[in-house]
């Protein structure tokens, strides 16, 4: 902390401690009393014969007594301007206590400005400030300068809202001005302190963003196929009522573009109960060595289709997590079908399970899907998983995508306690890695088919 010239109240200790003395010899009214004084004791010296160390003792006592009963300046004088504004003050001990207790950033400055103090918030999200500095010189936001400028002069003000932008990206606060005044006997104008809390609402606004998005992302998916199924059914009523040839394959094209929309609206669907049960974790067993090999043979069908084959590395032969077994089956059904339409035609898509410790030192397993594939660019790897983002959107309406299918996917993995990872290089394919830890335990109502039939036979035997 640097020192600063008006460290606390030196001068205003001074000022507000002047004696009556000083105030009186000032306003001239001591000069007036001392004189009818001494002449009041001349005339008693002459007229009554006093004798003159008397006169001069009455004439000390006299002026001794004025000097004590004098009133002050400032009760003489109440008609006279008096400067309201507020001394130069420092907050105390509590004051700081109670600001370092604020997880929130803030910031203590008087009324002029000066900054007197900042929590440890605020110096973690804007930098470490010097005290006694303008506020100006850490925070260079017109809105908030100028609120706090109003605020010292005691106005109450609406939240003040600024964006930070930088390295990291946008950050959206709410500043919240508030004049402080210490309690003290006499009226003031000013304050003594203002104090500015900063709010971060950048997830606030960054989720009113995706909603929006979503909305309108969503609503032209739907007007897209909505659209050529009012075009085909109005030629259908129209121009080719009668034309016998066209009329089937209307009919076909139609179909698929119900069948689109239907996937689309069971996608939405799918993604609004993963989101409703986000905070809820499962509580179910299962054994991701049994799953991975049941994706496979469910999907071989569509990897013939793409004359493709899907090969599982020689893995774990057990592979407890705590989870939902429907929605792990969905989770790599998505990345496995995606490895196959997207990759490489007659390629090779390759499951592996192996044992990994996650980041947090948690014991889990690592399942990845592999593909032999053209790639995918770099800038686009981190937006996979947003909504209705697609690398090549006419492919992907090719493959019958909707753009969903990754949301879907990091909702469920996110809801698992889980880590998803994707990786890829043009012209090397694509590895999707699925972390999920490991579970500790395993009690008898929740234990996948092979467990209890473990324990069956066990029993028997």
């Amino acid at each position: 902390m640097s020192p600063t010239p008006d460290r606390p109240e030196n001068s205003d200790v001074a000022h507000e401690g002047r004696g009556r003395f000083a105030e009186s010899v000032a306003e001239g009214r001591l000069q007036v009393v001392l004189l009818a004084a001494a002449a009041f004791w001349l005339v008693m010296l002459f007229a009554a014969d006093l004798a003159p160390v008397v006169a001069l003792l009455g004439l000390i006592a006299t002026a001794t007594a004025a000097i004590c009963v004098l009133p002050t300046g400032a009760k003489v004088a109440q008609s006279r301007p008096v400067d309201r504004s507020p001394p130069r003050r420092w907050p105390d001990t509590g004051m700081k206590l109670l600001l370092d207790g604020m997880e929130e950033p803030a910031f203590l400055t008087d009324a002029d400005g000066t900054l007197r103090y900042q929590n440890a918030a605020a110096a973690a999200e804007f930098g470490p400030a010097r005290i006694g500095d303008p506020l100006a010189f850490r925070l260079r936001v017109p809105e908030i300068l100028d609120a706090v400028q109003r605020a010292g002069r005691g106005e109450s003000l609406p939240p003040v809202r600024f964006v930070e932008r930088g390295t990291g990206g946008e950050r959206h606060f709410v500043v919240r001005c508030s004049p402080l005044r210490l309690p003290r006997p006499e009226p003031k104008r000013r304050p003594d302190f203002v104090l500015l809390r900063f709010r971060d609402e950048s997830d606030a606004v960054r989720l009113d963003r995706m909603r929006s998005d979503f909305i309108a992302n969503a609503s032209h998916e739907l007007r897209t196929p909505l659209a050529s199924l009012t075009g085909f059914i109005e030629t259908l009523l129209g121009p080719a009522r009668r034309d016998e040839a066209n009329r089937e394959r209307f009919l076909t094209i139609m179909l698929e573009q119900a069948r689109r929309m239907g996937r689309l609206i069971d996608d939405l669907m799918s993604l609004s109960r993963h989101e409703m049960k986000a905070h809820l974790r499962p509580t179910g067993a299962v054994d991701l060595a049994e799953i991975l090999p049941a994706v496979a043979d469910m999907l071989t069908p569509v990897a013939e289709a793409r004359q493709s084959i899907i090969t599982i590395g020689s893995g774990l032969a057990d592979a407890p997590i705590t989870g939902d077994r429907d929605e792990l089956m969905q989770v790599f059904t998505n990345l496995v079908e995606n490895a196959v339409k997207y990759g490489r035609e007659g390629g090779h898509v390759t499951l592996e399970l192996e044992d990994e410790t996650g980041d947090d030192g948690r014991p889990g397993f690592r399942a990845s899907v592999s593909d032999d594939g053209p790639g995918i660019p770099a800038e686009h790897l981190p937006r996979l998983t947003e909504r209705f983002y697609r690398v090549d959107a006419a492919r992907s309406r090719e493959q019958r995508g909707t753009g969903l299918g990754l949301a879907i996917v990091k909702h469920i993995i996110n809801r698992h306690q889980g880590r998803l990872v994707i990786r890829s290089e043009v012209g090397a394919g694509t590895t999707v890695n699925v972390w999920l830890p490991k579970r500790s335990d395993l009690t008898g109502s929740e234990m996948t088919k092979k467990t209890e039939a473990a324990v069956a036979n066990a029993i028997n035997a």
